[in-house]
């Protein structure tokens, strides 16, 4: 079995593809700090694995550590998930932010050149494309940003976009997420947010099992069907898997930059979730409409076609399999995994 790195890998979508990886006959190997998940991740990932799994406590912005793992494994690939993402944070302290996720960065490259671990996936994401001129997304369209987190997640992809053009034998897969909900169909690993959650999911969880009193939608007078804002859901497994596919491509493929849109090829409205949710839990779920958000756009959601015809990706959970597996996370983790 070829050994993958994934940085990040105790993460929520980390965790998730780790999972994958080892179902498309990888040997995956954690590298996190923890700053953002359990060590217990590591034990429930294992029990479902149904084998060890190899962790690393470290930061990768400690180049020596970082080193260290690949001294001690032959790298095959590397997936790097390591790197801070709360859009809101990344307003506040914006060199935080380029610190971390662009040192991270730069020490996972040099380190892999040093080892010649030639097979790079970095997890890139839909706000790299801004407020798009019109849905749904396709790769080619123009990248603008409106934060430092989506900031670091461009300027990262153009770094390596020029690594690739000075190095051609190393290959390099740009994935961009749109939103990612749902948990293993376990209850053992999902979404787990320090504190207050950012990301709708977790926050509406959080009410459902009566940590949070309501649901707060930001604005109800975008131009869509119901006036709140419209984004693309895709299931976490479903990640997963794309991440393990693309592997499989840069096996067997001549090109040296993939990019691919991850999503489902469809958008779905705050309301939407909420009222999918409510059948998952069987109850309704209180929320309130507040002013929209700055910064917010109306309808985000991806062409996924690349990824299908390249890749064979595909989403195959709903909107109501997402809720569904949210809540048995949360049900299963009511204080998350401590």
């Amino acid at each position: 079995m070829k050994n993958v790195l994934v940085t990040g890998g105790a993460g929520y979508i980390g965790s998730h593809t780790v999972l994958a990886l080892v179902d498309y006959g990888y040997n995956p190997i954690i590298v996190d700090n923890f700053s953002n998940a359990s060590p217990k991740v590591i034990d429930r990932l294992e029990k479902l694995a149904n084998r060890p799994i190899k962790c690393y406590s470290i930061d990768c912005c400690d180049k020596k550590a970082l080193e260290q793992v690949f001294v001690e494994n032959e790298i095959f690939g590397v997936i790097h998930f390591a790197g801070y993402k709360a859009v809101g944070e990344s307003v506040q302290k914006p060199l935080m932010y380029y610190q971390n996720n662009l040192i991270s960065l730069l020490n996972v490259v040099e380190v892999m050149h040093e080892h010649n671990c030639l097979n790079l996936i970095f997890s890139s994401s839909a706000t790299v494309y801004g407020a798009p001129k019109s849905v749904p997304i396709y790769e080619d369209f123009p990248l603008h940003v409106t934060n430092p987190y989506g900031r670091t997640k461009l300027m990262i992809e153009e770094i390596l976009t020029d690594y690739v053009k000075a190095n051609p034998e190393f290959k390099v897969a740009l994935l961009r997420y749109f939103n990612p909900i749902g948990a293993h169909e376990s209850g053992l690993i999902g979404e787990d947010p320090n504190g207050i959650p950012n990301n709708l999911m977790p926050y509406i969880t959080q009410v459902c099992i009566g940590k949070l009193d309501h649901v707060r939608v930001f604005g109800n007078d975008y131009p869509t069907k119901d006036g709140t804002g419209v984004r693309d859901y895709v299931h976490v497994m479903d990640l997963a898997v794309g991440h393990s596919l693309t592997l499989k491509k840069m096996e067997n493929c001549s090109e040296n930059l993939l990019i691919y849109n991850l999503g489902t090829g469809k958008g779905s409205s705050v309301l939407d979730v909420i009222h999918e949710m409510e059948k998952a839990v069987g109850h309704s779920i209180k929320y309130e409409i507040v002013a929209r958000r700055a910064g917010d756009i109306a309808e985000c959601y991806a062409n996924c076609d690349k990824a299908y015809q390249e890749l064979g990706f595909k989403a195959k959970y709903n909107l109501f399999d997402m809720c569904k597996s949210s809540w048995n996370f949360q049900q299963k983790n009511p204080n998350g995994i401590k």
